[in-house]
């Protein structure tokens, strides 16, 4: 059940499920902790899922959708973001989830994986006994989709996952600034440097990533996505040169957040011109 004028989870009591103009940011390290709790399970390494099937995106790709996220993008597609969500939720072990997958997989015929809907690293014993197993598997790719934080608050959390040769990350950078964070991801902006502390752990883990960002010229300006590109840049120029650059898509899961947030983005999309080249 929802608060809808402020936006809040009664489920939580403490953190947000939608962004208002007028909700308070948020420690999303506390909201990780939190999530963790609903979400992660240690006795076995299990966490929470809601289904098993193969997506469009990447050529084709088995997926595994789950609950649990630190953040609450104003622009997120996701229907199952929030733990509180209600339907068919079961606690999966490792080795469950890779028999949905390859299950899924063997249905459609691809031969890469990933988890979606929510922060793969928050549950860390799954993902860590899951990994070895896609390793050990028919897979050809696991795609990491990730937020960044967990990365960035710990370098050997990094190497471990970036140890596995069939692993490649995608880290989403949400802003180039402290207001830009707060105002699209709910959470205190003074952490939007968490995401860029990722990017510089992998790669002085040697692992393979690349990076993505909302920058979809209806949510982020001009002077804030040369600053992105700027700092990105400083870490790597080569990835500043291949960032994967977003357009939010509106989905009733993200129209909702839109509006909720005061946000209106109409059906166009005015794409960006590239940067002048990095000296």
């Amino acid at each position: 059940m929802y608060d809808t004028q402020n936006g809040y989870s009664m489920a939580t009591d403490a953190f947000p499920t939608l962004v208002t103009p007028n909700t308070p940011p948020f420690d999303q390290l506390e909201l990780a902790k939190e999530a963790q709790r609903h979400v992660c399970r240690n006795s076995d390494a299990a966490r929470k899922y809601t289904s098993f099937y193969v997506a469009g995106v990447y050529g084709g790709i088995a997926t595994a959708y789950a609950l649990g996220c630190s953040l609450r993008c104003i622009f997120c597609w996701s229907v199952s973001r929030d733990h509180q969500i209600g339907g068919r939720v079961s606690f999966y072990s490792p080795d469950e989830v890779l028999e949905e997958l390859l299950g899924a997989a063997r249905r459609k015929g691809v031969k890469r994986a990933r988890i979606s809907g929510a922060e793969p690293t928050l549950c860390k014993a799954h993902l860590l006994k899951l990994l070895p197993l896609v390793e050990e598997s028919d897979f050809e790719s696991f795609i990491l989709e990730t937020n960044g934080t967990m990365f960035g608050l710990d370098i050997s959390y990094a190497r471990e996952v970036a140890q596995y040769e069939k692993v490649h990350i995608r880290v989403g950078l949400k802003a180039g600034s402290p207001a830009g964070y707060q105002r699209r991801t709910g959470a205190l902006g003074v952490d939007y440097k968490l995401p860029f502390r990722a990017v510089k752990n992998l790669l002085e883990v040697g692992a393979s990533f690349h990076v993505a960002a909302m920058t979809d010229v209806r949510l982020m300006s001009a002077e804030e996505r040369k600053l992105l590109i700027q700092q990105l840049a400083e870490l790597s120029p080569r990835l500043a040169a291949n960032l994967e650059e977003e357009v939010c898509d509106r989905y009733p899961s993200t129209q909702r957040r839109l509006e909720a947030a005061g946000v209106d983005i109409i059906d166009f999309f005015v794409r960006r011109k590239p940067l002048d080249p990095l000296p």
